[in-house]
C-alpha cells in the first residue's frame, strides 16, 4: 500500500493523524530509556521503560513484521467551568479515547491484509517512537508527540502488521527556542529539555502507589487525576483549541468528578466506575488520597465535616492526607477570618 492509500483509508476510518515506518529495531530509544531509568528518572513507574528489550522491538512483536503504522487520535474539548466541590481530571482522561484508537486500527489491520497486532495504551510498545518516525508528530521539549494539526491534544496507537506500507517521512519540526512548557511546571521537572523527571512529575505523583509528597500537594488544587499545565501553554496546541473552542464535549465524557462521592462511595464501585485510569493495585484507596488532596487545595469550612472520618482512619495514608487537607482549609479559614 502506498502512503497515499494509507492516508486515504485512515480518513475513510476516522483516523486524525496516520504514518507508517519499517518494523525495526528503536536501539537509540532503548538507549535512552536504559540511561534514564539508571538514573532514577522513571520512580517506581513500569509501563514501556520497565521492558525496553520489548518496548523498542516491534520487529519481535509479530511473526513477519513488516510495517508499523502509527495513529493518533484528538480527544481535545474545552472545558467547562469547574464547580465548587469537584476535581479536575486530565484531558486524556475524559473519555476512552484509547478504545476509539484501538477500534479503528483493528478495522485498519483488517483492510490491510495478513497478520496484524494492534497496540494501544501496550506495555509492549514505545508509541511515541513509532509516531516520531513515521512523521506523526515529534518530540516537544515537554516529552509529549506533538502533531502539526492536532498539537500534543492526542492519544496514539500502534498496527504491526505482515503487510508493505510505504514509510512516510519523519516530520522536520521541533520546538525552536520556545521554553514555555519548562517554565510552566510548577515543580520543575522538565528542566532537562526533552526529559521528564517523574520524582517531579505532578502527573506521576497522581498515579504513584505512595503518599504524594507535601511540597507537590498545592501544585495540584483541584487536579484529582494527570497534569496538562505543559500541554496547556504550548503553542502547537492553540490551533486546535481556536478550532475546537465552541465544540461540545464528547457524550458520556467527564472533565470533572464530585470530591465527595470518591470519598464516600464504595471502593469496588469506585474503581470499576473509573476503571479507564491507571490505578495502583487497582485499589480506590489512592482515587481518594488524590481527592482528599484537591479538596484541601480547594474546600471551605462546609468541606470539614466530609473529612473528619479520614482523621480517625487506621489507612495511615489516607489518614496523613487527611490531616495536611484539614490544616490547609483551616489555615485558608483564618486568613479569611
Amino acid at each position: 500500500m502506498t502512503a497515499a492509500e494509507l492516508g486515504r483509508v485512515a480518513e475513510e476510518l476516522g483516523l486524525d493523524v496516520v504514518g507508517a515506518a519499517p518494523a525495526t529495531a528503536y536501539e537509540e530509544t532503548e538507549r535512552h530509556i536504559r540511561e534514564r531509568k539508571a538514573r532514577g528518572l522513571f520512580a517506581d513507574m513500569r509501563f514501556t521503560m520497565a521492558q525496553p528489550d520489548v518496548s523498542c522491538h516491534p520487529e519481535t512483536l509479530l511473526p513477519g513484521a513488516r510495517t508499523v503504522v502509527s495513529a493518533a487520535h484528538c480527544y481535545y474539548a474545552p472545558e467547562p467551568h469547574l464547580q465548587r466541590g469537584e476535581g479536575r481530571l486530565a484531558r486524556y482522561t475524559w473519555y476512552d479515547g484509547y478504545a476509539v484508537l484501538r477500534e479503528r486500527l483493528d478495522e485498519l489491520g483488517r483492510r490491510l491484509g495478513g497478520g496484524y497486532r494492534v497496540l494501544v495504551d501496550a506495555n509492549q510498545h514505545v508509541d511515541r517512537e513509532a509516531a516520531a518516525r513515521s512523521g506523526v508528530g515529534f518530540y516537544g521539549k515537554n516529552t509529549m508527540l506533538i502533531t502539526r494539526k492536532h498539537g500534543s491534544w492526542v492519544v496514539l496507537g500502534t498496527l504491526v502488521t505482515t503487510a508493505e506500507v510505504e514509510a512516510t517521512a519523519p516530520l522536520e519540526l521541533d520546538c525552536g527556542s520556545c521554553t514555555l512548557c519548562i517554565e510552566a511546571c510548577p515543580t520543575g521537572a522538565l528542566d532537562d529539555p526533552g526529559v521528564v523527571d517523574s520524582t517531579k512529575c505532578l502527573s506521576y505523583w497522581a498515579q504513584a502507589p505512595s503518599q504524594i509528597p507535601a511540597e507537590y500537594r498545592g501544585e495540584l488544587g483541584a487536579q484529582v487525576y494527570g497534569c496538562d499545565i505543559c500541554q496547556d501553554v504550548c503553542p502547537w496546541n492553540r490551533g486546535i483549541e481556536r478550532r475546537r473552542s465552541q465544540a461540545p464535549v464528547v457524550e458520556g465524557a467527564e472533565p470533572h468528578v464530585q470530591l465527595v462521592d470518591w470519598l464516600t462511595s464504595d471502593g469496588e464501585t469506585l474503581t470499576q466506575e473509573y476503571d479507564r485510569l491507571y490505578v495502583p493495585r487497582n485499589d480506590a484507596r489512592y482515587l481518594r488520597r488524590n481527592a482528599l488532596v484537591a479538596l484541601g487545595n480547594t474546600g471551605g469550612r462546609d468541606e470539614l465535616q466530609v473529612l473528619e472520618p479520614f482523621l480517625a482512619d487506621q489507612d495511615e495514608l489516607l489518614r496523613e492526607q487527611a490531616e495536611w487537607a484539614v490544616a490547609r482549609i483551616e489555615e485558608r479559614e483564618a486568613r479569611r477570618g
